[in-house]
């Protein structure tokens, strides 16, 4: 007898907020209001879903209107990271429109007399045999929605669908290319007032004076407002609020603060410190005795978000009640944070998404939120804008965590992999806010009675893991052991950056895997090859490798390397082959990327990501790090901290592998470690030295070549 089928199950999001009615309503005048709770950060995410809902609903996609996160009527899809929008948000929608449709056939069969099997949808008009017709709009009060969902609905298969699978117009563009006010920058409600918050740059300093008289006599100013070591003022325009912050600024007495890392010294900083050591994963030992035993170090360095705009929100309190305007990635979880520091029940906070010019993660989206709220309580009763300058964002927002990789390879007399021994040091990669019984909130830590500096954690490795993300390998080999070392010390704040620790630990893996190829002799992609069993792994890595006609034939001054990697080791697979110039300086040429994600709902949007994560990444590689000295961040400036420009972009070229009968899986974060590690491996391949540290610069190039001469 054949055992018995598990019982169907909703997806994740859609067992978390089961009601229909809160995906999707039908609206007057023919529209169809879809209630998302993962919001657009850039990624396109929006398009996307609106393209499965209109799929599965047969309407066309400009009856489709998205509707912007808020805890006060959307679902609580958590946060939107993780490249899982599509994964999560993708598959509840499906579900919850392909249930919706159902039952308005249902209806409509017993309105028209007809069975539902000989109805048929279009665009919202429902027909059948003898012309009889009727719609969602007209059987909206009939067919309540206010139901929750139930398992074994079937959505329509891959081949029947007519907008997933095919490249629209992205329905964000077009505000944003006509300066219509889409972004929270650039949004005035009625009666706005603007806030500035003193901070100094010093890590740990509180302030303790504060000699108010000056800031008093600015003209234009509506408040100051301290809070413990929170400070700041409120005035009726932009100019006034600077100038306000600049004489309170002169009247401030702070406290020492706290000694930071020796920059140039960021791996004994990392293994020096006090930590939680956690074993990831162990693979049984090797049975074939090692003859010879590669031991590397790989690090990179904190890294900014370097979002385009400096984070802003806006907060207006009606009594004891707050509404919030915010780009952050989960408003729920801002709100849970908010009601701790503010010691309100939840009900009492709205939380509204806007978007914002640019975010990769944690940024100081949910920091700036608190500030607002905190600034709008003198305010009357007038919305308070805060946006953080350039130098804040630089100075106070969280970092991509620092790393430290060191992995022992046992290698036989053929130079084969027998054991394999991977060990990482770094801060956690997650601080995010609404996770724990204590605020992340950066004010949280400064008022009056203030609560302790979150300790950034790691997500568990069910969730993808944080520091140990993508550090077991996907490669066939006979013995590992994987173990992460979170520092339980934190001088330099850290949070979620795209990928957490997957860069770093592609980065590594990668690169010593190329060490080992060329230590046999054999070529880098049949290596691959050789130690992975999963198909679609070996397909995305034999498609870059086609579609950049690997491997030239040797050049001076030019190098080609590759990278591997499929996202948690659950996600996207990617593939990247690199094409550098080594001359005076590393320059990046070309970039050649084969992408798997399943099903890709619009296969320009994947691209796009694509393109976008391969240039971050480059940028990453070849220019980006957080400076800083004993006391302060200096790297406070684009000058200061220089990003690719695009006059130094690659070309990127791109292909979807393409899966439609698979369930889609996140593009935005599947790029950034086959990148990094192709670039470096190039390198290795243009001049004859491995770069382990990165960022790779013309100064560390030298350095290796001085090293090894």
């Amino acid at each position: 007898m054949s055992a018995l089928s598990p019982a169907p199950k909703l997806p994740v999001s859609l067992a978390a907020n089961p009601r229909l009615s809160s995906w999707v309503k039908f609206t007057g005048e023919g529209r169809v209001a879809i209630s998302p709770g993962k919001v657009e950060i850039g990624q396109g995410i929006v398009t996307a879903l609106a393209q499965i809902a209109a799929d599965e609903l047969d309407v066309e996609i400009g009856r489709i209107e998205m509707i912007r996160a808020s805890t006060a009527a959307s679902p609580n899809e958590g946060v939107t990271s993780g490249s899982l929008s599509i994964q999560q948000s993708g598959r509840a929608l499906r579900h919850a429109c392909a249930e919706a449709r159902q039952r308005f056939l249902a209806a409509a069969s017993e309105r028209l007399g007809v069975d539902a099997a000989l109805l048929a949808v279009e665009d919202g008009t429902i027909s059948g045999p003898g012309n009889v017709r009727t719609s969602y709009w007209e059987l909206a009060g009939d067919v309540s929605l206010d139901h929750d969902a139930i398992a074994g609905i079937v959505a329509k298969s891959s081949a029947t669908r007519s907008i997933a699978g095919h490249s629209v117009q992205r329905v964000d563009i077009p505000d944003k290319v006509f300066a219509r006010p889409r972004f929270i920058h650039d949004h005035a409600l009625q009666g706005l007032v603007h806030g500035r918050v003193l901070r100094l740059d010093v890590s740990g300093a509180r302030l303790i004076a504060l000699d108010q008289g000056a800031a008093r006599a600015v003209s234009g100013l509506v408040a100051i407002v301290r809070d413990g070591g929170f400070a700041g003022v409120v005035a009726d325009s932009e100019a006034a609020a600077e100038a306000a912050l600049k004489a309170l600024r002169k009247g401030a007495t702070w406290s020492a603060g706290e000694a930071l890392p020796d920059e140039n010294d960021l791996a004994g900083f990392l293994r020096s410190q006090p930590v939680e050591t956690t074993v990831i994963d162990t693979k049984a030992a090797a049975t074939t005795k090692a003859t010879r035993t590669l031991r590397r170090q790989y690090t990179r360095p904190y890294i900014a978000h370097g979002s385009i705009a400096p984070s802003c929100a806006m907060a207006r309190w009606d009594g004891d009640r707050v509404h919030v305007w915010t780009h952050s990635q989960g408003v729920y979880l801002l709100r849970a944070d908010l009601a701790i520091v503010l010691k309100l029940p939840v009900e009492d906070i709205v939380v509204e998404h806007m978007e914002g010019a640019g975010c990769y993660g944690h940024n100081a989206a949910d920091d700036v939120a608190l500030d607002a709220v905190l600034l709008a309580k003198a305010a009357g009763g007038r919305p308070v804008r805060v946006q953080w300058s350039r130098h804040d964002e630089m100075s106070h927002a969280p970092f991509g965590a620092a790393m430290a990789i060191e992995i022992e390879a046992d290698l036989d007399a053929d130079h084969e992999i027998v054991g394999w021994r991977h060990a990482i040091w770094s801060n956690g990669h997650a601080a995010r806010p609404g996770r724990a019984a204590q605020p992340a909130l950066l004010a949280a830590s400064e008022i009056a009675n203030p609560y302790p500096r979150m300790i950034s954690t790691n997500p568990s490795a069910a969730n993808g893991g944080g520091g140990d993300r993508n550090s077991v390998p996907l490669y066939d080999l006979p013995a590992w052991t994987i173990t992460s070392h979170r520092l339980l010390t934190m001088p330099v704040r850290t949070s979620a950056l795209r990928t957490l620790g997957a860069q770093g630990n592609v980065f590594a893996i990668e690169s010593l895997l190329d060490e080992i190829a060329a230590l046999r002799g054999e070529d880098p992609i049949a290596f691959r090859l050789r130690h992975l069993r999963d198909e679609r792994a070996r397909e995305v890595i034999r498609a870059a490798a086609r579609r950049a006609a690997w491997k030239p034939e040797k050049r001076s001054g030019i190098g080609h390397g590759t990278g591997f990697a499929r996202y948690k080791n659950t996600g996207a697979y990617c593939a990247a082959i690199a094409e550098i110039e080594g001359t005076d300086e590393v320059r990046v040429r070309r970039l050649t990327l084969a992408i798997d994600v399943g099903e890709a709902i619009n296969p320009d949007g994947v691209i796009n990501q694509i393109e976008g994560g391969a240039i971050q990444a480059t940028s990453w590689v070849l220019k980006e790090r957080v400076h800083f000295d004993r006391t302060r961040i200096t790297s406070t400036s684009w000058a200061d901290y220089p990003i690719l420009t695009f006059s130094e972009v690659p070309a990127v070229d791109v292909e979807i592998i393409p899966r439609p009968e698979i369930d889609p899986v996140g593009a935005g974060e599947a790029a950034h470690g086959p990148v990094t590690a192709a670039i470096a491996n190039a390198v290795y391949d243009c001049l004859g030295v491995r770069l382990r540290d990165l960022p790779i610069t013309r100064d560390k190039i030298i350095a290796a070549m001085e090293l090894a001469s």
